[in-house]
Parts: C-alpha cells; structure tokens; sequence
C-alpha cells in the first residue's frame, strides 16, 4: 500500500493526514515546535507512523509524497526575520519602494483607519537606501532599448552591493516584463562576481505592469527565498534519512504545490500556503457533496480564516498585501483575522473587551494548557464554559487546567469589568462569534455575494465549536463540519488531494480591440513556459490542465477584474465574449448598473493557470451506515454547557463522535466529542451524520426563529 501525505504547519499545532491507496485515511496533530517547525514535522509523521501501526521509514517508504504547507515565509516577512538583500534597479527610479505611489498609507488598512490621516503611516523601506542601486540603463513600454547596459557601471554597483555582505540581490528594472535581456544579463554580472549568490529577476517573477508592485514583489521574495531553502533543504534531508523516496512538494498560495527544490525559486508564492489547504480541501469535498457554493471557515489556534467557494471553483486574487507592501501574487483570495482559539482576550484603556489579534500560540499556549501562559484566551473561556472537556482534550493526549483558565479570565478580564468569571467568559465567548460572524460577512459581501445562497463549511481546532454561532448570524442553511478520518486536520487533507500548479503571467496593456492573433500568441508563449515549468518539478504528472485568463478593465479605470478566455485559437467573436463576460463580473462584483462600456475595454496582463495532476488523487471515503447502532450508544453523559448568555447554563447531553455513524440525527442543544475537536449544537440546530461521517448543522435562522 502507498500513502500519500498532507502536511500544515500552523502557528499553534501541526496537523498530518495520512491517505492510502485503498481509500483509508489516518490523521493526528501535534504542537507546533516553533522556531524549529521541521521538528514538528517530524514529530507530526511520527504520530501518523503510530495510527498506521508502522514505523516512520516504514511508512515514508511506502508514501508516494508529502504535501507541506509552510508558514516559514510568512512568518519572516511579518516579524522581519529576512535576509540582508540588495536591490538592482534603473537609474532615475530608485525612490519608488520609498515614495510607494501613496499606497503604503493605505494598503491593508480598514476604512476607519485610512480616514484617521494623521494617524496613517507609511511601512519601513524593505530595502535601505545604500543597499538600493541603479544601474544605467532603459528599455521603453514597446521593448525597445533606449539606453545600453553599462556593465562598467552595473559592475561596480554589483561590487558596492557585495561589500555590504547582502544575501541575495533582486533584479527589477523598468518595463523588463516587455523585454528581459538587462535583467538577465545582470545575473550573469552578479555571477560572475558572486556564483553563489540567490537572485530574482522580476521578469521572471512578477512581469506585470506597475513598477512599486512589481518591486515590492521581487525584493519581498528574495527576502525570503534563502530563508526557504535553508528551512527545505534540512527538511528534505532528514525525511530522506528516514526513508522517503517520493517527494516533498511545497504548497502555494494559489492552491498548488511545488517541488521542494523549485519552491525558493519563487518563494514569495508560498505565501499564505497554510491558509489555502482548508480552501481546497473543502473545493474537493464540495465536489463529492454537490456543493456549489460554500463559506470556508478555518478557526485554528492563532487565526480565524474565510475563503470562499462560487460556482465549484475558489474565488483567486491576483494581488496581496503583506506589511502595507502590495505584492503581484495570484492566489486563493484568503482573509484573515488574529481570532482563533488562542486569541488572547482583553480589555483597553476605553474599558472593551477585545479578542486578538495577539496570540498565545503554541508556546506558552492558553492559560489551561499549564504551560506557562496567564493570559487568558478564547480556549479558555471555552473551557469555563463548559463547552471543553478538561479530560478529553485532544482525545485525552491534553489535560486542561479549568482553574488556570478561571484565574487568568479572573485577573485580566472579569476583574477589570466588573463581572463573575462565568460571565466574563461568556462575554469573550460572545465577541468572538461576533467578530467571526463580521469577517465572513465582509468576505462574502464584498465580493458580490449573499451569504444566504450557500453553504458554509467550519473546520480547524475551534471552527466546530463556534461555527453555530456565526453560520446561523450568517443566515446559511446548513453548516458542514468535516470528520471523518480527517477531522481537525481538515486543512491538510487540503495539502494531500492538491495538484501540482503553476502560473505563468505578462502585462501587455491595449485597448480594445486587440488583434486575435496576438492574443492567441501571447497565451501560446504562456502555456509552453508554463509546461516547461511544470517539467521542471521533476515529479510525475497524469495529465496537465491549462486555464486562460487576462485582467479586463474600462479605459482609464483602475480596477481590473481577471475574466476567462477560450483555449485554442482566439477568434473576434471570443474576444466580444470576454468582454461580456467581464460586465457580467463587474455588475456582479461592484452592482448592477455600475460598468461604464462607452468607455471602452483594456486588456492588461494575459496569465495562464496550469495543473499538474498527480496520480494519487486523494477523496474522503465514504463511512459505513449505521448498522442498527442506537443514538443513545453515543451519549456518554450531561455536564451544565453555556451556549445560550441569555439562558445561562444549561443541563446539556454530550456524544462521543467515535459512537455515531452515518444517519444519526442529533437535536440541540447538545456536545459532540471528537478526537481532535468539539463540535456544538444549539438549542435552536439539529444535526446529522453524513455519508463521509461529516456532522452537518442545519440552522433555524434569524429569520426563520
């Protein structure tokens, strides 16, 4: 039998899923080990080693590959943990990381922020001025060369740049995505000086229009690109030493993974791994339930996660923002707040309870951890509530301290406002679903949906014990809570059924109409580069799949919206297509009646989206019926649960998940126990057990009540 293996290394735990060939599927999850994540790696495959009753080189020799989300990226470019970088660019245009066109006053930030001016600031430089050089040299919009390469002059500003002992140069000059020659005869200036030196042309990164975010785009990944290999390149080592032989594949932001040695390359696309696996975990489960639909909540320990799902496929983005640093990296659109189970709740010199975003994380954890923490969290409120059972956290591996949760709700939050502990935590308990409920809200409404047409799906360590309380606020029918041999390693069963992806993009600004025959060779070029690129994973593939779009707006306007584009050769009446298509986006985007055709079209940057498809590819199996087992096997007790403010505590059944199977029908309020999560059941909610064991809430909303 071959295994393949998912991976997600969070802020708080790792999670591993473990799928078979014959369609069995083990999981487990472990602490993160911070600042050593690879540890928990390893300690993580070693808890599935154990499920599966094998030794690990036993079972990394049967495994076919593994699947990793990362978070080594993200968490360099957040706290600042990156290389010592320098920067190549045109002289005469080395002020625009500094001056940011404005939008790092902006970028990022909510509304009431941007309009507190005063208050507004721009980020640190990513780069400081002595390490940012211009070299002679320009290229116009069409490509042409104005002025010559001085590599005379480049040399010395290469050599200037190695006296200040960088670790890495990034190469951006301007218009290079329209002709790429200086660029890459910079690198080989580089290597000739320094052979070993990591560098990142923009062309080959990020050749968009938009020279401060195309920049921004080439220094943050060369920022962190050394830092990624040397986190890989160890890993990779230590999983060979202990036998395996497929490999190790690194996923991205944009819901695919990489080869482990290609990953650096381009590391500023693993960005935001870890928070797309959920997303395409809960794309491959809608498949198989019908879905079209569907809200992604992901509550883990240190962050609360949205994505969402319409018409069968997740909603992308093409750009990021990482520190008030616009970045072109097309990816899984993916929001985020510091509001998971180790969000530390407390209170501000106004006297309001806050939740997050700072983080107990794994280390010292939540107060009832009794690892060191005081501070207390949304666990520990859980716990006061009576929502967690101290015995059979984590299916009993974790004992949870109740009087350590108590002191530290105590001293930092009911004290100070004046409440008993029980409603202290009920309080964090209740601005936690509400702040949940905004995020989702805000996701789903800005992107031009109604969060009344689908289905939402919770998962995560803390996704099933709140997502009654903002699926029902949401408005959506159901809740889908993923179990089954997944369970609350849902986000790596993600990383396990990914394929292998790539993106291939380049601006080429016109206004409509644009010849056919230019169009059709532009995506040519794109997807023979992108299955070049594909080849050069090195890992075997069944078949490749190539999407086509390009970014369409109205004349003069800034908002671009990718639209779709037909394979094979493009004809005129496809490109009147496109344009329909792109109105059809935009109404549905920014409201009926909002486009403006007289304007004219412009198409900006054609990109292709190409696949790899693995030969495993990994499903949910089905759960066996029932068999004649009663309900009432799986009830293992009562204990008083608030769920309600308003009602208080209440005398509440509590099921063993491991008890119920597929048919079983649940009515709130109630506890269902699982080994890895707790799942709640409202008084207003029942619940059912599917056919790939998922417990799926159905809501009597607001509206409905």
């Amino acid at each position: 039998m071959s295994y393949v293996i998912g991976v997600d290394v969070g802020g708080t735990f790792t999670d591993a899923v473990a799928s078979r060939d014959d369609g069995t599927m083990i999981s487990t999850k472990t602490p993160s080990t911070p600042p050593n994540y690879a540890d928990g790696v390893l300690q993580v495959l070693e808890g599935l080693a154990d499920r599966a009753g094998v030794s690990l080189p036993e079972l990394l020799a049967d495994t076919s590959y593994i699947a990793h989300g990362t978070t080594s990226t993200l968490n360099a470019l957040v706290i600042g943990d990156v290389g010592k970088v320098g920067w190549l660019t045109t002289v005469g245009h080395r002020d625009s990381i500094y001056i940011m066109n404005v939008v790092g006053r902006y970028a990022g930030n909510s509304p009431e922020q941007i309009q507190d001016i005063l208050a507004t600031r721009k980020p640190a430089p990513l780069v400081p001025k002595r390490r940012a050089k211009e070299v002679v040299e320009r290229i116009d919009y069409k490509g042409s060369v104005v002025v010559p390469l001085d590599e005379d002059q480049a040399r010395q500003a290469i050599r200037e740049l190695l006296d200040e002992d960088v670790d890495a140069i990034a190469v951006s000059l301007l218009w290079s995505f329209r002709n790429s020659a200086h660029e890459r005869r910079l690198r080989e200036l580089i290597h000739e000086q320094a052979p070993e030196m990591y560098v990142t042309l923009s062309s080959e990164l990020s050749p968009r229009m938009r020279e401060f975010s195309r920049n921004a785009t080439t220094i943050m990944s060369t920022q962190v690109g050394p830092t990624l290999a040397r986190y890989l390149e160890p890993l990779t080592d230590r999983l060979r030493d202990n036998g395996l032989r497929g490999p190790l594949l690194i996923m991205q932001g944009t819901g695919g993974t990489l080869a482990a040695h290609e990953a650096p390359k381009t590391a500023i696309t693993t960005v935001g791994s870890v928070l797309t696996g959920g997303v395409t975990g809960a794309t491959r489960l809608a498949g198989q339930l019908g879905h079209r639909n569907v809200i992604c909540t992901d509550v883990g320990g240190t962050t609360f996660l949205v994505g969402l799902i319409v018409d069968g496929e997740p909603l992308q983005t093409t750009t990021a923002v990482i520190n008030q640093h616009e970045i072109d990296v097309p990816m899984l659109k993916v929001q985020a707040i510091g509001s998971g189970g180790g969000a530390i709740a407390w209170v501000d010199a106004g006297g309001n309870l806050r939740i997050g975003p700072r983080s107990a994380q794994a280390v010292p954890g939540p107060a009832c951890y009794d690892k060191g923490g005081t501070e207390p969290t949304v666990t520990d409120a859980d716990l006061v509530l009576g929502i967690l059972n101290p015995d059979n956290f984590l299916g009993g591996r974790t004992k949870l301290n109740v009087a350590r949760a108590r002191e530290a709700i105590d001293r930092h939050v009911a004290t100070r406002l004046g409440l008993s502990i029980e409603d202290a935590a009920a309080a964090i308990f209740a601005v936690q679903n509400a702040q949940t409920s905004d995020l989702v809200r805000k996701v789903v409404v800005e992107s031009g949906e109604d969060p009344r047409h689908f289905v939402a799906y919770a998962f995560g360590g803390a996704g099933p014990v709140h997502c009654f309380a903002y699926g029902a606020d949401l408005g959506v029918k159901s809740t889908v809570v993923p179990l089954g041999p997944s369970a609350a390693a849902f986000s790596a069963y993600g990383l396990a059924a990914s394929n292998v992806a790539v993106v291939k993009e380049v601006s080429k600004p016109a206004t409509f109409p644009v010849p056919a025959d230019e169009v059709t060779k532009t995506f040519e070029e794109l997807e023979a580069e992108a299955r070049t690129a594909l080849e050069q994973q090195g890992v075997e593939l069944v078949d490749i799949v190539l999407r086509r779009e390009v970014d369409v707006r109205y004349t003069m306007q800034l908002a671009e919206l990718p639209t779709p584009v037909p394979s094979g050769t493009v004809t005129d009446a496809d490109l009147k297509g496109v344009l329909g298509e792109f109105e059809a986006r935009y109404h549905r985007t920014f409201g009926e009646g909002t486009g403006y055709g007289d304007a004219g079209f412009q198409f900006i940057t054609y990109r292709v989206h190409a696949t790899g498809v693995l030969p495993s590819q990994v499903v949910l199996p089905e759960a066996g019926p029932a068999a004649g087992q009663s309900i009432e096997d799986a009830l293992t007790g009562r204990r008083p649960v608030l769920l309600d403010p308003a009602r208080g505590f209440e005398d509440t059944p509590i099921y063993d998940y491991l008890r119920l199977a597929p048919g079983h029908r649940i009515t709130g309020p109630a506890i269902v126990e699982v080994p890895t999560t707790t799942v709640t059941i409202s008084r207003r909610d029942t619940a059912e057990i599917d056919r790939f064991g998922n417990l799926v809430l159905h809501h009597t909303t607001k509206e409905d009540a």
